[in-house]
């Protein structure tokens, strides 16, 4: 029996790194192992992974299967988005135009800075001391 029709993609964030899967089905979004409420457990970050869905009206086409790591969960929430976006692109061409102007295909590079030798901080300096 041939496997069904499955597009992937790979979204990034921070450190986070989701490997998403997509396969036509009812919207059941599954990340390492777990259904996504259990996973997340916070509404917000639910609703952040799924906006490409709402952007492109295809909320219950497609089952999403994620194996996500590294970083937190919110930037693994972003990570998703973005995966989900480029899977997206992949199953269908039309949807490119409505998910790049959401914003939704751009990776968002922003990461720590990090700690500078001499410094407290990235960017803290020592206190200035005049004696």
């Amino acid at each position: 029996m041939p496997d069904a029709v499955t597009y992937r993609a790979t979204g990034k964030r921070k450190t986070s790194v989701a490997r998403v899967t997509l396969t036509p089905g009812v919207g059941a979004v599954v990340i390492n192992g777990r259904p996504i409420d259990a996973y997340f457990g916070r509404k917000v970050l639910e609703t952040i992974a799924q906006m490409p869905f709402e952007a492109t009206h295809t909320a219950g086409k497609f089952d999403v299967t994620v194996n996500a790591h590294g970083g937190g969960i919110s930037a693994q929430a972003g990570a998703v988005r973005h995966g989900i976006a480029r899977a997206l692109c992949e199953a269908d061409e039309t949807l490119r135009t409505p998910l790049k102007r959401a914003g939704f295909l751009t990776r968002d590079d922003r990461k720590v800075e990090r700690k500078k030798a001499g410094f407290h901080k990235a960017r803290k300096k020592p206190q200035f001391s005049k004696r």
